[in-house]
């Protein structure tokens, strides 16, 4: 059979193509991101995991939900005119959502962030029009409390200027409520054993929580957090991936339980990051690292469930972090070869 015939026969047995819907506008492409089954990520073969894709919404991550659904309630309900500005701080995820979203709805957009901030995530919130205003000195090394010191001086500056607040805002959560547990529970029928789901306002998993049990599913919920954090009763440490735990307790945090709770390191949420792509071929941020190695922490109690992981971001954030090995061994203190044989890839002395 010659190469034309070939291809001419195949055609004629191929699957239709399914039309493409057409979005109005950026911002109708946030959600419904896709899922991916891991079969390799763990050692053992009878826990079906299963991962949330979020780094697939336009804006790059789960955050692009909770910006968009802050904004637009805020439209809808007159706190928020058009040809405001918005106020935010913001570490990048949340940042590059809300400047994608004040673009489409013509609103301008001030970043507060500060040195910790990805330079790659800043360059994007200014390429999206955003502002960014940066606080380079905090007292006792709190740059949160300095973030929100510099929101509050930039609203009192002016009066149509509206802070959404991320920290103490219920949209945030119910933007998870209304999609990204909606739809992990129609992709896998309503039969979720497990999520496992890292927090740091808690948004992503107060809502996806409140989902669950108005929905009467038994699935217990994981908050995976990280060593360092205050959420939970934590201790106040040094953290340096960012997207997970929290220095202080989020409006959002206060009073909320879950079923469990794993704590994982910095230099844990490497290895998730250097497993899942020799495993999976997959590119998670620090915080995906951290959930996916807070499953394999605990396998063995999972044998025979099934296990849903939602994945805020792409590790393509955090090149010059996380995947870094020269900023892992100066920030983390710990070589590659290490974090190898931590990832349960090679012996630490190969």
């Amino acid at each position: 059979m010659n190469i034309r015939t070939q291809v001419k026969t195949h055609s004629h047995t191929a699957t239709p193509f399914v039309a493409t819907r057409i979005a109005d506008n950026v911002l109708d492409l946030i959600g419904q991101t896709p899922m991916v089954r891991l079969p390799r990520y763990l050692d053992r073969e009878d826990v079906n995991l299963v991962a949330k894709v979020e780094a697939l919404n336009p804006g790059g991550s789960a955050k692009d939900r909770p910006a968009r659904h802050m904004i637009e309630r805020a439209l809808a309900d007159g706190r928020l005119q058009p040809g405001d500005t918005v106020v935010e701080s913001s570490s990048g995820n949340m940042g590059i959502g809300l400047a994608q979203a004040c673009a489409v709805h013509g609103l301008q957009f001030i970043c507060v962030v500060d040195p910790n901030a990805q330079s790659q995530n800043v360059a994007i919130i200014r390429a999206l029009g955003g502002q960014i205003e940066l606080v380079d000195h905090a007292p006792d090394g709190d740059f949160l409390a300095a973030r929100l010191d510099r929101v509050a001086k930039l609203l009192e500056e002016d009066s149509r200027r509206f802070w959404p607040n991320q920290y103490a805002n219920l949209d945030n959560p119910e933007s998870h409520e209304l999609g990204t547990i909606a739809e992990i529970d129609a992709a896998l029928g309503g039969q979720i054993d497990v999520l496992f789901v890292a927090c740091s306002s808690t948004g992503t998993a107060r809502g996806c929580r409140d989902y669950l049990r108005r929905m009467g599913r038994k699935t217990k919920v994981v908050a995976v957090d990280a060593m360092g954090s205050t959420l939970f009763n934590g201790t106040a440490g040094p953290r340096k991936i960012s997207g997970m735990g929290a220095g202080r307790i989020p409006e959002l945090a206060k009073g909320q339980e879950f079923d469990d709770l794993v704590r994982v390191s910095d230099v844990t949420c490497v290895a998730g990051c250097r497993r899942a792509v020799a495993r999976e071929g997959l590119l998670v941020g620090g915080s995906g690292g951290g959930v996916l190695e807070a499953v394999r922490g605990m396998q063995d109690e999972l044998a025979g469930l099934t296990v849903a992981a939602i994945i805020h971001d792409s590790g393509s954030r955090y090149l010059g972090t996380v995947f870094d090995p020269k900023w892992v061994e100066r920030e983390l203190g710990i070589c590659e070869a290490d974090v190898t044989a931590l990832a349960g890839l090679a012996p630490a002395d190969s």
